[in-house]
């Protein structure tokens, strides 16, 4: 086959007509409280705040291959640092994204040292992290240990007035961080970064910044979990170390990035989406339904290994919000002989993520 008639692509009509939805789809979020109860708009903005964790953690692990169980540092860092802005005299709304910035900038000076770390060594080095700031933050007297603080500045805000202020925040936070990590991820910058996660040193070896990417990416990932920190601290006004700093939400982004599809832009939205189902139908089983969480991540982990976007776009070509380029034959090209054939469509098709 002539390499000349290889077609390269990267948008296709269904990614365009994906791009004109996922506008609509966020014009209907910004007017639905209209429509909703206020335990619905609840809901929704904790539906917005996993969209952001999944992401963080698929751009991280997915893209950039650095595999964190630790990033719940960022998490409760980000509640613990609106706590002190608040207390400071700080609007709390604008407490919640000027902690976000500070845990941004925190996360590069871990990052100096993290980033020499691999594989295991960095997953374990980042849970390691995430516990001793924890024990930091317990010996902050305005935290009160384990007894925790909330965010009493609140207070002052009418309740229907802050459940809509906080769910249009946590609306803007999704859709501006998701914009920005999927421009990030189709230029030049996004390619250098998948191909850190492939191979570091021939990225290495080709003229790639290794560790001013592999440290962008950390910032950035670091930046949006506090965002999600400090909305769900708004959410629930209270802050109790254990709670934020517990290794269970790094296991929440796992699950919902592992069932979604890993590596994919589309599957952390997807494995988020699917996440809030459960939880919104079995959430109240109690230890039941943390054993499901496992068992259907196993299954996923045997059966697709890719999730279910992974498995999707694999078997059938899907893209919707593609980040990456596809190699594809013609419609039909000649053999020697003459012949015009046609490719077999899913033999054809590969791309590069």
């Amino acid at each position: 086959m002539n390499t000349a008639s290889l077609v390269i692509e990267r948008g296709t009509p269904a990614s365009r007509s994906a791009g004109i939805g996922v506008l609509t789809i966020i014009l209907l979020l910004a007017i639905a409280p209209q429509f909703l109860s206020a335990g619905a708009v609840d809901r929704m903005t904790a539906l917005f705040i996993y969209v952001i964790l999944a992401a963080m953690w698929n751009a991280l692990a997915g893209f950039g291959g650095l595999v964190s169980v630790g990033q719940q540092v960022f998490f409760g860092l980000g509640a613990y640092f609106a706590i002190r802005l608040a207390n400071a005299g700080l609007n709390p709304f604008v407490s919640l994204f000027v902690s976000a910035v500070i845990v941004g900038a925190v996360s590069w000076p871990i990052s100096l040292f993290m980033l020499r770390l691999r594989n295991g060594e960095f997953a374990i080095g980042m849970w390691v992290i995430a516990a001793l700031t924890h024990l930091l933050v317990n010996l902050d007297r305005l935290i009160q240990g384990e007894t925790g603080t909330s965010l009493i500045s609140l207070n002052v805000y009418d309740v229907s007035t802050r459940r809509l202020t906080i769910y249009w925040l946590a609306l803007a936070s999704m859709t501006a961080l998701l914009a920005i990590l999927f421009g990030l991820l189709r230029g030049s910058t996004g390619a250098a970064i998948r191909a850190i996660r492939d191979n570091e040193d021939a990225a290495a070896s080709v003229g790639v910044r290794v560790t001013g990417t592999k440290r962008l990416l950390f910032m950035l990932a670091a930046f949006g979990i506090g965002v999600a920190g400090a909305l769900w601290l708004a959410t629930a006004t209270t802050f109790q170390p254990k709670t934020y700093f517990n290794v269970q939400w790094t296991a929440y982004m796992i699950f919902m990035v592992l069932v979604g599809g890993i590596g994919t832009f589309e599957g952390a939205i997807l494995g988020a989406l699917l996440f809030f189902l459960i939880e919104t139908w079995f959430g109240g089983t109690g230890v039941w339904y943390l054993i499901g969480l496992g068992a259907t991540a196993l299954v996923f982990s045997l059966l697709l290994p890719r999730g279910l976007w992974g498995t999707l776009e694999e078997r059938f070509g899907w893209r919707l919000l593609s980040v990456g380029y596809r190699v594809r034959l013609p419609a039909s090209v000649a053999d020697p002989t003459g012949e015009a054939i046609s490719p077999a469509p899913t033999a054809a098709h590969s791309e590069k993520a």
